[in-house]
């Protein structure tokens, strides 16, 4: 009995030995597998296909015609609504970069859900878009928590759209691989972003590095009105004053989502070398949309250190 049933007792024990093989490695892989921020706007804000939206991410840089930049690029500021929206003023931001390689891109929005903390990043390894994942560097997030002495909180599954709108223009633009420097800014004190901005600024001083301001401008006016609060703030923007910034939003002069991402960027690349503002691009969505009665307004530009 025990030779007639022994062979189907080894073919058996092949199949159990298979099956713990592919489950070993399926659970391997899984557990290997990155910790990656899931997009809550793939799909809506943004194409959700990856050729669809690399073609849409081309045919804006493509079209974009910055003028003629005075110097290098150590930063940009660029809107951060939909792509249909904004996606066009954006893509004059970008493309200044075309043919630069980082090995890091510093970017900073403003947090527009509520959360009990300052300064917020993110818990997880990688940012994805359809286009693929993005590394966060937590080597240089540790070192930006040491300088700083205001704590950065992680967070998980966060919903916030101002910072990831951004990533498809880098991964079009770059050629090469980067690292992702997250910081979203909830509550937006002066104080506080310059002690970001100087900070930011001692950890990147030896780094190949781009930052990226993220803010749109004024919300719901009818554009007329939009364009003089506008065009008030996008002057504090190429002032290269970032106290400007501040006391034109709490003067009622100009308003912009992100003016303290804006501004920790400006005082950032103050101390990396940068002096100067270059206005790029305005438009807002009543251009889009034909609807002038009611506009978001949404501004470019690019922080350069002369030649």
């Amino acid at each position: 009995m025990v030779s007639k049933y022994f062979p189907t007792m080894k073919i058996k024990n092949r199949a159990r030995a298979r099956l713990g093989f592919w489950f070993s490695l399926c659970y391997n892989n899984f557990m290997n597998a990155p910790d990656l921020r899931p997009s809550p706007i793939a799909g809506t804000w943004y194409e959700g296909m990856p050729k669809s939206l690399a073609a849409r991410i081309d045919g804006y840089l493509d079209e974009a015609k910055p003028p003629e930049l005075n110097g290098q690029v150590i930063g940009v500021i660029a809107p951060h609504a939909g792509h249909k929206f904004s996606g066009r003023v954006a893509a004059h931001a970008f493309a200044t970069l075309r043919g630069l390689e980082p090995d890091l891109v510093a970017i900073l929005s403003p947090f527009h859900s509520y959360a009990p903390f300052q300064l917020i990043t993110t818990s997880h390894q990688a940012y994805t878009t359809p286009l693929g994942n993005i590394e966060v560097d937590k080597a240089t997030l540790e070192e930006l928590q040491k300088k700083l002495g205001i704590p950065i909180t992680p967070i998980a599954n966060d919903k916030e759209h101002a910072l990831e709108i951004e990533l498809p223009f880098l991964q079009r633009v770059f050629k090469n691989e980067f690292k992702l420097l997250p910081i979203m800014i909830r509550e937006q004190e002066e104080h506080a972003a310059k002690k970001l901005g100087e900070a930011l600024a001692k950890i990147l001083k030896k780094k190949n590095v781009i930052l990226v301001a993220s803010t749109d401008l004024s919300h719901f006016y009818d554009q007329q009105t939009a364009k003089i609060f506008d065009h008030h703030m996008l002057k504090c923007f190429e002032s290269f004053n970032p106290h400007a910034i501040f006391e034109a939003e709490y003067t009622g002069k100009g308003f912009a989502c992100g003016h303290a991402a804006v501004a920790a960027t400006l005082w950032a690349c103050q101390r990396l070398g940068a002096n100067q503002v270059q206005l790029l691009d305005y438009a807002t969505s009543g251009d889009v949309t034909k609807d002038y009665s009611s506009v978001v307004g949404y501004g470019a530009a690019a922080i350069l250190k002369t030649i």
